[in-house]
This record gives structure tokens, C-alpha cells and sequence, in this order.
């Protein structure tokens, strides 16, 4: 089954400003791995807390998503470094 990757506004600016090699890993990562799996939470982590998000690690930089099973989504909300993203 493949997943569709949608960005937010925000994600899509930070990965715009973000060096073109490591933008282009990010987006290789989310179009080859993540959208190709049966099953996107078998990847990456559960955030902890009352939301329902989960996060994937590519080098330093960490991805924030948002997993829909019923429309078979996943919306990125934030990518960032590893420093900077869980503020």
C-alpha cells in the first residue's frame, strides 16, 4: 500500500531553508521508504504526550508527523534539526 506524503506550510519553508543535500535525503527518505510502507509506525517513534504524533530520525534532523490511517496519509508538520525540533 502506498502512503500519500503531504507537507504543511511550515514543514514545506523548512525544508526549503534547510542545505540541498540534506533536503534532498529528507525527501528521498519520505517519498522512497516512508510512502512504500505497509505500515509507517513500524519506522519511526511515538511522541510522548496526549497527541497522536510520531517522529522519524534522518541524520541530525527529525521529522514530525501525523499518521491517518482512513484517508492512508501522512502529513508532515515539522521538520528540523535534532535541537531545535521538540521545543
Amino acid at each position: 500500500m502506498a502512503w500519500r506524503i503531504e507537507l504543511t506550510e511550515t514543514a514545506a519553508g523548512s525544508l526549503a531553508k534547510l542545505d540541498r543535500q540534506v533536503a534532498r535525503r529528507i525527501t528521498r527518505f519520505l517519498r522512497e521508504t516512508l510512502a512504500e510502507l505497509d505500515d509507517p509506525r513500524g519506522v519511526g517513534k511515538a511522541l510522548v504526550g496526549p497527541t497522536a504524533l510520531g517522529r522519524y530520525r534522518v541524520g541530525d534532523f527529525r521529522i514530525v508527523v501525523s499518521i491517518e490511517d482512513t484517508a492512508v496519509r501522512v502529513l508532515v508538520i515539522r521538520i528540523g534539526h535534532r535541537r531545535e525540533i521538540h521545543r
